[in-house]
């Protein structure tokens, strides 16, 4: 919520400059996939822009009946049920999304997880607020962790579990992808300037309200929620935000947040938030977590191109910036 308070800040800057150019400007916002999805959209027809906000949320709920892992009759659910004991099939677009998340983590060499499902509840911050496990129930649950225990098949289309105890969790992923299919549907009604926004942490600017050259968002400070880092101009590009300010508890004198490093079992530890542009907010979102775990000498080396990444350390006196 506190993103969500600050681009509609700006979005509530433009409304002069929408009245003066003769545009018009809906408003429309969701809670789907736990998080609030919203959007504003620029057009000369009020019809045109309710009807797309209007569907645009609705493909939100329709993903949500697909990809949420809260609820049990969802698609996803019903591979997380079954996929232990023998190939499930499932849709092409549910088949599709899971194969790029295989992408994902080869490309990151293993960061990237969607797997994270059981580690994801032993810390407690599944439905919860977190908890501190003991090592040995880390070690327990790292067997049951990994993407190569995904076994696809593209030709059935298929999934399963190479063994039982696997837990898909598409947390790190969902919100890009829903609000790409947002943009999708926006595009189809003719919008040609609008903002979509995914709890704040996911984000996509299309073309440029009236009077500017493009969308400004800002990156909140992750010291300090009251303060602003940078500001970053998107047109036609999106930008995602990872950072251990979004959910995290202190036992023990240290902070662990919810970002997990599937390789180790453990909360990553070094970074305080990672923002990524890139010209999908799929890309963009995925990215995030890896780029928090790995660092940004592993980023210097391995980012996507044409990427630009924001990093915010855990060190002091290390000043957050761009990767050069």
């Amino acid at each position: 919520m506190k993103h969500l308070v600050l681009i509609l800040l700006v979005l509530g800057s433009l409304a002069a400059t929408a009245a003066d150019s003769g545009m018009l400007r809906v408003e429309n916002n969701l809670d789907a996939m736990g998080t609030t999805y919203s959007l504003a959209a620029y057009g000369t027809d009020r019809h045109v822009l309710v009807a797309a906000s209007e569907q645009a949320l609705e493909e939100v709920r329709r993903l949500d009946r697909m990809l949420s892992n809260y609820r049990p009759d969802s698609e996803l659910s019903q591979v997380n049920q079954k996929a232990a004991e023998g190939p499930v099939e499932v849709s092409g677009e549910l088949f599709r999304l899971l194969a790029k998340c295989v992408e994902y983590s080869r490309a990151s060499e293993g960061a990237f997880d969607v797997t994270v499902g059981p580690l994801m509840k032993l810390w407690g911050f599944y439905k919860g607020s977190g908890r501190l496990p003991h090592r040995a129930e880390v070690r327990g649950v790292l067997g049951r962790i990994g993407y190569r225990n995904l076994i696809l098949d593209a030709h059935a289309e298929t999934v399963r579990f190479a063994r039982k105890g696997i837990e898909i969790d598409l947390g790190g992923i969902g919100k890009g992808y829903a609000v790409d299919r947002m943009i999708g549907i926006l595009k189809q009604y003719g919008i040609a300037s609008a903002l979509v926004s995914a709890g704040g942490s996911s984000i996509y600017g299309l073309g440029a309200p009236p009077g500017e050259a493009g969308w400004k968002v800002k990156i909140r400070d992750p010291r300090n929620s009251r303060l602003t880092v940078e500001e970053v101009i998107l047109t036609d590009e999106s930008m995602s935000t990872s950072g251990s300010y979004e959910k995290f508890f202190r036992a023990r004198g240290r902070m662990y947040s919810h970002i997990m490093d599937p390789r180790t079992g453990f909360p990553a530890q070094g970074m305080l938030s990672v923002s990524v542009v890139a010209p999908k907010t799929l890309d963009s979102e995925a990215w995030t977590k890896p780029l928090y775990i790995l660092g940004r000498a592993w980023a210097a080396k391995h980012k996507p191109p044409g990427f630009r990444v924001y990093f915010c350390e855990d060190r002091a006196g290390v000043p957050c910036a761009w990767l050069q």
